[in-house]
């Protein structure tokens, strides 16, 4: 094969695997929304900066394989592997990844659970402590007020005899 053909299979190859990625990417996307719900200003925010940024690849891609050239090839080409992504991989992907990412993070926030359950306790402890301290507190203030009182209305008696 001449090298001009390899040249263009090349690009039009490169093409393809930049369909793909950009469905992968925005797979990886679908994922973290399923994990987290958004709202639709935060999912349109997303959806521009990602098609931003794979604005930027593709035409870094068109620039360094074509110096900077749109070939409707290499736009059919993102178009196949887009296709192609979709077609093997479907929905299993983002249903997979976000169910294991789930069950991970479940499982992680258990065993935080169950770590940090004895300092919850300790806590639990501290606060009844302190809020019976606090009572037992208040109830001396009282008294010692009281006692200072009757002592102050003694001197005053007694100063006033005099």
């Amino acid at each position: 094969m001449s090298q001009e053909i390899v040249r263009e299979l090349t690009f039009f190859t490169h093409s393809v695997l930049m369909g793909v990625a950009i469905t992968f990417v925005y797979d990886w996307l679908r994922v973290l929304r399923r994990l987290y719900k958004h709202g639709k200003v935060l999912t349109s925010i997303e959806d521009l900066f990602f098609w931003f940024a794979c604005g930027i690849g593709v035409f870094y891609m068109l620039y360094r394989e074509n110096e900077g050239t749109l070939r409707w090839f290499a736009v059919l080409g993102a178009a196949i592997g887009m296709f192609f992504y979709k077609i093997v991989v479907r929905d299993a992907f983002v249903n997979i990844m976000s169910t294991c990412i789930h069950k991970i993070m479940w499982f992680v926030f258990r065993v935080i659970q169950i770590v940090l359950k004895p300092v919850k306790c300790l806590i639990y402890a501290g606060k009844t402590f302190v809020l019976f301290a606090g009572r037992k507190l208040k109830k001396c203030i009282i008294f010692i007020k009281k006692r200072l009182t009757v002592f102050i209305k003694t001197i005053r008696m007694v100063l006033c005899k005099r």
